[in-house]
């Protein structure tokens, strides 16, 4: 069992064993979620945002990152789903009193707090440090603790005192199931979004169908009473007779058919609503070229001929239309 020297091998140096699992530290990993941007890897600094998935971000990386997608960056997947500015919301934090910072642990003299975080719960007073679940509002942008959501529970924000629902509340760097929960109701949002869009598109694009189709409704109208005009002068002999009544209800039959294929059906009253307000929209002109309203009328407006001054009766510093002389 002896090799040159009179050495002994070991039995890990024989045996070849299975190498041990590296394993993360907690506290570190913790820190990296709680006090660096998950984009830039830098430490965060007011403004914070976060997108609908739970991150926490600087805002002036994500804005960077807009700007230039094409850059190399460390973790471009974790920004992939943000389109735009729409898809982050901007943090409102509550300072921890107890928070010296970083600098205060440079010269090594002090015992360093890992677990003592910048932010708290206003209402529990719970350090946001990631031992303790926090969420944040996607209507005002306020954060809390989990606990005092529990606790007390109510439909208004603690903080700033705006109303929300169960459906704003997005929790911060959850774990990978949650993950998966906000990225599915992120897409069903964003579908339906997408499908409201197109639903009001088609009653635009309706609404200015709607003129043409007037036209030649009119014009066909026209025509139709001329032709029936042309043949009831030529069977005034016959008008008492059964062919009477007949022509005039086919005529009247024909007209309401035009006027109802004149106007587009609408499945909801939303897209009705929808469709005259653009009508509205469109038909919209000047009180001053309406002939049928009064002069008293028209100068309430500042398009009146009465609401303009002249250059001598106004001064260099008065802004536009002035009231006073």
């Amino acid at each position: 069992m002896g090799c040159d020297g009179g050495t002994i091998p070991k039995r890990h140096e024989l045996v070849k064993t299975p190498k041990k699992v590296e394993k993360v530290d907690k506290s570190a990993a913790l820190a990296a979620q709680w006090k660096y941007c998950a984009l830039s890897q830098e430490k965060l600094r007011r403004p914070i945002v976060t997108c609908e998935l739970g991150r926490l971000f600087n805002k002036d990386a994500v804005i960077e990152y807009l700007l230039d997608k094409t850059a190399e960056r460390p973790n471009l997947e974790v920004v992939t789903h943000i389109r735009g500015m729409k898809d982050i919301k901007e943090l409102n934090l509550t300072d921890n009193p107890a928070w010296e910072g970083e600098g205060r642990t440079i010269q090594g003299d002090r015992y360093e707090e890992l677990h003592c975080a910048m932010f708290i719960c206003p209402v529990v007073g719970l350090e946001m440090n990631g031992k303790h679940r926090f969420s944040y509002l996607q209507t005002c942008g306020c954060v809390f603790s989990d606990r005092a959501l529990k606790e007390v529970k109510t439909e208004i924000c603690h903080k700033c005192g705006e109303q929300f629902r169960s459906e704003d509340i997005v929790v911060l760097n959850g774990p990978k199931e949650e993950m998966m929960k906000l990225r599915e109701r992120m897409e069903e949002k964003r579908l339906k979004v997408k499908t409201k869009k197109s639903k009001k598109n088609k009653v635009v694009e309706a609404v200015f169908k709607v003129p043409a189709l007037k036209e030649n409704t009119t014009s066909s109208q026209l025509e139709a009473q001329e032709t029936s005009s042309t043949q009831e002068g030529s069977d005034d002999t016959d008008v008492a007779g059964p062919s009477g009544p007949s022509s005039s209800s086919s005529s009247a039959a024909a007209s309401a058919a035009a006027s109802s294929s004149s106007f587009p059906s609408f499945s909801s009253s939303k897209e009705a609503k929808a469709a005259m307000a653009a009508a509205a929209t469109i038909s919209k002109r000047s009180y001053q070229k309406m002939g049928e309203k009064s002069e008293v009328f028209k100068s309430l407006f500042t398009t009146h001929t009465s609401a303009k001054r002249t250059k001598d009766q106004t001064s260099n510093w008065v802004t536009h239309t002035p009231y006073h002389f």
